[in-house]
């Protein structure tokens, strides 16, 4: 068989099969999943190529990670990626968001799990092989990383160079000189780069940013947010303000 990830439960392989967004090698049911959602899990995973498996609900635990697959699982191929150029181009007011430096893979799908939700058009990350990680990932986003669209930049200067070129706002979210989210306008086409918890934005990126953003605290608190929470509170206040100019 071809390399695999495993993704587990309905919810992240329902999702790659409705994105399309990798190939699947295999699906596997525990063989007392009978009901109508399997069956039409098992429906489209045969439309789309895959092999399908009964297998004893023990089976199915042993090549889990987890125990909340639900006796679902399906074995995938590597993710797949559109160029950068092609990302939201058809979107007359894109928000593209690049997370970097995001080494937890819980803390990165939750992130993805508030952009998708919140609307994000796009999402950009640098090039590094999720693959052992793919089914964590899928199941802290609630599929949000199988459905929304993602391209890959050499390194995050490219991804400004051509979104800025595409007349988009380059936003940064930090601490550092910047704006309280809910005083900037962010309604326009809009690139928004953030980073982990370590390192944040790099200096070379926030020396490029049109505008720097933080999330203001209701209390004097001297800790970063961590990026799940922060990305949370940047997306749904982009959100937010579109709805306000499209009422």
């Amino acid at each position: 068989m071809p390399e695999h990830a495993i993704l587990e439960g309905y919810i992240s392989v329902e999702a790659a099969l409705k994105a399309r967004s990798r190939p699947i090698h295999a699906l596997m049911l525990a063989d007392d999943r009978w009901e109508a959602r399997a069956l039409r899990l098992e429906q489209a995973a045969r439309q789309a190529g895959a092999q399908v498996l009964r297998k004893p609900r023990a089976e199915i635990d042993a090549l889990a990670q987890g125990t909340t697959h639900g006796g679902v699982l399906a074995m995938v191929g590597d993710r797949r990626f559109m160029p950068l150029e092609d990302l939201a181009h058809a979107v007359e007011r894109p928000f593209i968001v690049m997370l970097d430096g995001i080494e937890d893979p819980f803390n990165f799908g939750s992130a993805v799990r508030s952009l998708y939700a919140a609307g994000a058009h796009g999402l950009v990350l640098r090039a590094r092989n999720w693959m052992s990680a793919a089914g964590t990932v899928a199941r802290a986003s609630a599929g949000a990383s199988e459905l929304i669209p993602v391209a890959v930049a050499d390194d995050p200067q490219q991804a400004v160079r051509r979104f800025r070129a595409r007349g988009l706002t380059i936003a940064c979210a930090t601490a550092e000189r910047a704006r309280p989210v809910y005083e900037a306008d962010l309604t326009g086409p809009l690139f928004l780069l953030i980073g982990g918890e370590k390192r944040g934005v790099h200096k070379s990126l926030l020396q490029q940013a049109d505008v720097r953003l933080r999330v203001p605290y209701g209390r004097a608190f001297p800790q970063a947010l961590d990026t799940a929470s922060a990305t949370a509170a940047l997306a749904f206040e982009i959100m937010r303000q579109r709805r306000s100019i499209d009422d």
